[in-house]
């Protein structure tokens, strides 16, 4: 078996490789059930509200990561109607209504503002999308995306990306999908840095500087940075263990980027329950902890230098 695999579960990425932007897409089987946590203090979103633990809507189609920050929430547009075009979302009166909620990072530092993720960008993951596809690093969301910025603009950031990662215990399954462009340094499960803010010499500043701030330095811009996790699982949950199981994903956020949640991040994670096994929840939550940090030190692991940028892949 796919070691990322949800049976109904599919990932695609449209990517704009000259302007280093993209969106991803989870496409969902039916009946799955969704729920979220937004703990960054800058988020940029669509139908989070919607996904809340006392909302009476449960049912998600589909999940939209994108970059182009709110300009690229247009990417969901595309996978609306490519849902809607076959039939799939909520029954009302006059015709099924797709449930796609979205989230989006800040990429265009690399694009240069100049291109964003639209409706047919969001409509050409779809079409990309599938059960088998592990691509990571630079694709999709992850085109454009860096981490290591609490000592910018002095010290240069290194290269994020998408990350996916999978752990299976019996039947039960649970994968993360992670974009990441992080203020913060991406760490090992060790916590040494994996990536992150370099000094001149090429060491990593946070041995001089443990908690990572610089009071020289002039603080990020509000809302230019962010980690967005999806976590999924084949158990069957309640919208309100979804929404734990969302909770605890930021566990693992927590985990492998040091800091997290800062003032100037928009930290988002989804949780998806296919419904397929009972299981147990916290041994399904335990799991997404551990997939969700190693999914955001995957995206990193795989992502390519642009320019001056440099990646870990190369």
């Amino acid at each position: 078996m796919n070691p990322f695999h949800i049976p109904g579960i599919k990932i695609g990425h449209a990517t704009n490789e000259a302007n280093h932007t993209g969106c991803t897409v989870m496409l969902c089987p039916e009946g799955a059930v969704g729920s979220v946590d937004v703990r960054g203090p800058g988020p940029g979103t669509r139908e989070t509200a919607l996904l809340a633990p006392d909302r009476p809507m449960h049912k998600v189609n589909a999940v939209v990561l994108t970059g182009g920050s709110a300009f690229g929430l247009a990417a969901a547009d595309g996978v609306v109607r490519y849902l809607s075009e076959r039939g799939y979302g909520h029954v009302t009166p006059i015709r099924p209504v797709p449930i796609v909620t979205a989230a989006v990072v800040y990429d265009l530092f690399l694009s240069q503002g100049e291109v964003f993720p639209d409706a047919d960008m969001g409509y050409a993951a779809c079409l990309a999308a599938s059960e088998v596809n592990i691509a990571q690093g630079n694709v999709g969301a992850g085109a454009g995306v860096t981490v290591g910025k609490w000592a910018a603009p002095k010290h240069m950031p290194m290269k994020g990306g998408f990350g996916l990662s999978s752990m299976a215990y019996g039947e039960l399954v649970v994968t993360a999908m992670a974009v990441v462009n992080a203020i913060g340094d991406i760490v090992n499960a060790d916590g040494s840095v994996l990536a992150g803010a370099r000094a001149p010499d090429g060491a990593w500043l946070a041995k001089d500087k443990p908690l990572r701030f610089m009071p020289s330095s002039e603080p990020p811009q509000w809302g230019t940075n962010t980690t967005l996790v999806i976590v999924a699982t084949n158990a069957r949950l309640t919208k309100v263990d979804a929404y734990r199981l969302a909770q605890r994903a930021h566990d693992g956020l927590a985990i492998a980027v040091r800091p997290a949640h800062m003032t100037h991040e928009g930290d988002t994670a989804f949780a998806l329950a296919t419904g397929q096994i009972e299981a147990d929840f916290d041994l399904a939550a335990n799991m997404a902890v551990e997939t969700v940090a190693e999914a955001i030190r995957n995206g990193v692991r795989h992502a390519d230098s642009v320019g001056s940028i440099l990646g870990l892949a190369d």
